[in-house]
């Protein structure tokens, strides 16, 4: 049998459940964790502009994301496994107090260096506020009624994406950007109320707790190398410049070792075991390309409606709430069905083949596409999208041991986390090459093009007419290529669903379930 099995005597809900009223405050609590994170992605690239302005740093202005983004990544599989060897009370306070220091520190930055650094804290706290809450879930609710609650965490992700862009211009226009940092103050201390006198959770009994510190620094270095690879390729420097190539080589010769040690450590950060187990293997690639075609496609979305479209970036924000919207229903349709039927395979299944439409859709827009057309596109993505996340994370929380948990749960949150960095890296690059190509196709002879690093559509508009249509053209098919080479990996995502083993859902009799067909919502 392998280590990642259940064994049934032992993981009979190994404590008592509690109750819906304690069940309910404990899941306010995550709810505000996970708020927090989110509201924070979405509410610094409002003000990005005014804070490169103010403090002078406009060429260190992708650290101030890419920072948060590697410490964040980083650190997600040492929460994963200590949480797991102490507990996930322990690690989800830690992570809000890490949090906080690191938003209290950004408000109050008088430079740019300091900003990123800063910024780094704040994602050493952020990477274990999604992973923890999702855990925590795992340990109070059983995985059959699970699925119930997936649309309350999918509601914070919206919730997020509309009050980021208003709350950020806001502060931004009338206060200062420094409270869009102060905003998590708050909410961050209701989270830890709750954390601090709500939480009773399962107490893991290990022993003497064992950490692979050689592990941690491997997978970090490593991790590091390819995630600096993916956003300084082809903007910093060149693909094949020496430091591209030494970053490369690094991260392959660092993760190669880490491999190795893992093999032969007591308590391995992620154990190589768990992939022997077919569910986690899988869930792990549905993460990983997910992440790679969702993120770099959706990141471009506000660049067409703001450049190609003609609307604010406010505006653009709320012409993203179809993705928001679609993505929210059916994440509570698929997770009440999971809870009634007993059955998830096919949401995964299902969700990348919608998505693969959508995303297909995206790539036939151009500077016709009405509001209605590009929503409804969104709407279709956001619909497919919805069916995956949450589902995969269920998939492996109920086949691996209460003991690796955290673990499982950090393996396929830290693979979509990668796969999010290399594609926003790579759609970026993509992006840059296909603009230069098209400028320079479309372009006047003797015309200058523009500076696409600071291009809006005031600027555009302001360019005399054949050249306007020309940059707008160029603008338009770049960012559509973007989506067209989305689609393979999620076509990728879409196989790698096929080989997701569904196992019976622990926490309620078989005779209890309602075949797929026959449920009602």
């Amino acid at each position: 049998m392998h280590a990642t099995r259940i064994n049934p005597v032992k993981e009979q809900m190994d404590a008592a459940q509690p109750s819906k009223r304690q069940t309910m405050v404990i899941l306010s609590g995550l709810m505000l964790g996970m708020f927090m994170a989110a509201l924070d992605q979405m509410i610094v690239s409002t003000a990005l502009p005014t804070i490169v302005r103010e403090l002078d740093g406009l060429e260190h202005i992708s650290w101030v994301v890419t920072a948060y983004l590697l410490a964040s990544t980083v650190a997600m599989p040492l929460y994963g496994k200590l949480g797991d060897q102490y507990g996930r009370k322990p690690v989800f306070v830690f992570v809000i107090v890490v949090f906080l220091i690191g938003s209290v520190l950004c408000g109050v930055a008088q430079s740019m260096p300091q900003l990123i650094a800063f910024r780094a804290i704040q994602g050493l706290g952020g990477g274990g506020l999604m992973l923890s809450a999702m855990s925590i879930v795992a340990d109070v609710v059983p995985p059959r009624d699970r699925g119930r609650y997936q649309g309350l965490f999918g509601s914070m992700f919206g919730l997020a994406s509309i009050a980021g862009p208003l709350v950020g211009g806001f502060f931004t226009d009338h206060l200062t950007w420094r409270w869009i940092f102060y905003i998590n103050l708050p909410i961050g201390a209701a989270a830890l109320l709750v954390a601090v006198f709500g939480l009773h959770l399962h107490k893991p009994d290990h022993g003497k707790p064992k950490i692979d510190y050689l592990g941690a620094v491997l997978i970090a270095a490593g991790v590091a190398c390819i995630v600096l690879l993916t956003s300084w390729g082809g903007t910093q420097y060149d693909w094949d410049s020496p430091m591209i190539i030494s970053l490369g080589i690094g991260g392959a010769a660092l993760l190669t070792v880490f491999g190795f040690v893992e093999t032969r450590v007591a308590e391995p950060i992620i154990p190589m075991s768990l992939f022997r187990n077919r569910t986690v293997s899988s869930a792990s690639g549905i993460s990983f390309f997910v992440g790679f075609a969702m993120f770099g496609c959706i990141a471009f979305l506000p660049l067409f409606l703001q450049i190609v479209s003609g609307f604010s970036a406010t505006n653009s924000g709320f012409l993203t709430l179809p993705l928001m919207a679609g993505l929210l229903v059916t994440s509570i349709v698929a997770g009440r069905l999971t809870s009634r039927t007993g059955h998830y395979k096919i949401f995964p299944i299902a969700g990348t083949l919608i998505a693969i439409i959508g995303m297909f859709l995206l790539s036939t827009m151009d500077q016709d596409t009405t509001r209605a057309q590009s929503g409804l596109y969104m709407l279709v993505l956001g619909a497919g999208l919805g069916m995956v996340m949450q589902t995969v994370i269920l998939a492996v929380q109920n086949t691996v041991e209460r003991k690796d948990l955290g673990t499982g749960t950090s393996t396929v949150t830290f693979a979509r986390q990668v796969g999010a960095s290399f594609g926003v890296a790579v759609f970026g690059a993509i992006f840059n090459n296909r603009l230069s190509a098209e400028l320079s196709t479309r372009l006047p002879d003797g015309a200058n093009p523009p500076r696409t690093n600071s291009i809006s559509r005031d600027v555009i508009d302001a360019l005399p007419p054949q050249l306007r249509d020309a940059v707008l053209a160029s603008f338009s098919h770049a960012l559509t290529d973007v989506f067209r080479y989305a689609l393979p990996f999620m076509v990728v995502a879409f196989a790698a669903t096929w080989f997701l083993k569904e196992e019976p859902l622990r926490g309620a009799p078989a005779a209890q379930e309602v075949p797929l067909d026959k449920v009602a919502l």
